[in-house]
């Protein structure tokens, strides 16, 4: 974990964020929350995340998601050398679709 972003505020946050319960809390804290550009920007590198894990290819996922060259390579960095959130959270879906 990277020690600049263990802060109190983040803490309260994330707190804040494990008490949703829906989507559209999700949509309402959100949309409070982040701007448009910032709530997308994180929605396109999350379908980043999922796609390379899917075996997309750069130029696949840049199409269908209008990511830049240096945003996947931004995203394929964490998914390779970061702190496995990307995969725990696609474990974690994989694991309630398999079991519906």
């Amino acid at each position: 974990m990277n020690k600049k972003i263990k802060t109190a505020a983040v803490d309260h946050l994330f707190e804040a964020v494990l008490t949703l319960e829906s989507a559209e809390e999700c949509y309402a804290f959100f949309e409070d929350v982040c701007t448009v550009n910032e709530l997308l920007s994180l929605s396109q590198r999350y379908e980043v995340a999922r796609m390379l894990r899917g075996k997309k290819t750069y130029l696949e996922i840049a199409e269908k998601t209008g990511a830049s060259t240096a945003t996947i390579s931004r995203v394929n960095r964490s998914l390779n050398y970061g702190n496995d959130g990307y995969d725990m959270v696609f474990a974690r879906l994989n694991k309630e679709d398999q079991s519906e």
